[in-house]
Formats: C-alpha cells, structure tokens, sequence
C-alpha cells in the first residue's frame, strides 16, 4: 500500500480491484481515494460474509451506496410481469365467475346458519397481515373447537390438517375437495394481498412456532397455488417437506415456473387430487 501511488503512475492502468478481509477497509481509504480523484476505476471484493443462500449486489438509498444480500426474487420487470398478470387474471374471473360466486354463497347460506364468507386473518410477504377470504366449509364458531382437536393434527408441525374434521359442513366437504372454497381469494389476490402462484399464507399462530428458516417463505408474497398443491397437497403430511418446497419455488422462481404451476394445478383441482 505504501507502493501504491508509485505503481499506478509508473505502469497502464485501467482497474484496480481490492480482495482484502473486512478488517482491512480502513486501511485501503486513502488508497480508494486516490483512483477516485485520479479518474482510475476501482472495485472491492464483497465476499466478506459466507452466504449460502443470498446473493449480493450493490444499491443505493438516495444515493447513499448500500451493499445488499437477497435471498428472494429481486428482477424488478419479472416481479412487475406477475403483479399484471395476478390483477388482469384475477379481475376477469371475478366478472365471469360473478353468477356462480352468488350461487354458491347461496348454498352455503341454506346448509348451515352463518355468513358465506369465511374471513381470517393471515400473514403475508415479510410477516405484513391480511384478512384472507374463503367460502364457510365449516359451521359457525368452529374456531373455538380448535383447541379440543389438536391431538388429531395429521400434520407434523404448527399447520393443522385432519381428515374427518367434525367442524366441516356437508357442502363444505365439497368445496373443500373441489378447491372451490378458495374462488374469493382472487379478491386477495386482485387487491395485492397474496398472488395466484406462491406459499400459502400461514395463521399468525403457525408463524410463532416457525424455526427461523422456516421463515423464508414469508418472503415472497402468498399465492392460492404452488408446488406443494401440485405435489400432493394433504398427502404431505411433513411441515418440513412442505416448507422445503416452498423453498424450492422461491430459489428457483420465474414467470415460466408460475406459468408451469398454473397449468399442472388445474388437472389437480378437477381430479381432487390430495384434497380434504
């Protein structure tokens, strides 16, 4: 370093690039400085930290430089592409399948006392919370019963899954093996809650008993479809596996793999396949 001015005066110099610890970025600042004023174009290694999952990359916060590490999908266009598709798809659903909505809300009235809507709240991108809306499969108050079944939770960790769940209305057994009770979510889905194709949005209870990479999942934003439905959906009965594959779709995500989810999820809601 006390060479350094010496050696970009005496030679042919176009870059000069810095692989140092992080212990020594004090001691490169004159030396930074000085391709700064000398017009010399400088680069410092920004491996300082063993990543496994993120990915680094240089931003700025009016115009304060920032050293950033993503471990989600950051393409700002692609991101762009799928809000579009989320709200034009979304939105003409919602128009074309306005008739049969009330029909079904109206069954559902006449099977059992309560409202047709069931909503409740759940966590979105980054742990932000949002009230999540589905057709009522169950009967009114069946929330209280919770506590009484969890000793027949066929799921291994915090999300319960049981079978012949007591609580479940008869048009409800049908909604829920058809996936129809999920149609008002395209609601969430239109106003920028969830997203056609991502993780299934968790209770704010279930996130408490989360391990810390568990965690991930929250950070992208929740869909009504992803790998897990199209994988077997109450067939998983490991929360691990099923966190895996959330996983797997955010590392490898693309407008593609949506596209691909979308059109392998439609044979799996008409044949029932894994539904409860």
């Amino acid at each position: 370093l006390e060479d350094f001015a010496k050696v970009l005066h005496n030679n042919v110099v176009d870059e000069v690039v810095f692989i140092v610890p992080r212990s020594w970025l004090d001691r490169i600042q004159d030396s930074i400085h000085l391709c700064e004023i000398e017009g010399i174009r400088v680069s410092i290694a920004v491996d300082f930290f063993e990543l496994k999952l993120a990915q680094a990359s240089q931003t700025d916060t009016y115009g304060f430089p920032l050293l950033s590490f993503d471990s989600a999908p950051t393409k700002f266009w692609h991101l762009l592409v799928k809000r579009a598709a989320d709200f034009s798809l979304s939105g003409s659903a919602l128009i074309l399948g306005f008739i049969p909505l009330v029909i079904l809300a109206l069954l559902i009235k006449a099977g059992s006392p309560g409202p047709a809507l069931f909503a409740q709240v759940r966590c979105g991108i980054n742990g932000r919370k949002f009230k999540l809306y589905k057709f009522r499969t169950m009967f009114e108050g069946s929330e209280k019963k919770l506590p009484g079944l969890l000793d027949k939770n066929e799921m291994k960790g915090p999300a319960f899954k049981m079978k012949a769940d007591p609580r479940i209305t008869a048009i409800g057994r049908f909604l829920r093996k058809s996936s129809l009770d999920e149609l008002p979510q395209l609601w969430n889905v239109f106003i920028g809650d969830m997203s056609l194709v991502g993780p299934r949005p968790p209770l704010p209870g279930e996130v408490k008993q989360y391990d810390n990479w568990h965690r991930r999942r929250l950070s992208m934003r929740p869909g009504i479809t992803c790998l897990w439905q199209i994988r077997g959906r109450n067939r998983i009965t490991n929360f691990d596996e099923w966190m895996r594959l959330d996983l797997e779709y955010i590392d490898n995500w693309s407008l593609w793999l949506d596209a691909k989810i979308l059109m392998l999820t439609i044979p799996v809601v008409i044949f029932g396949i894994g539904a409860k």
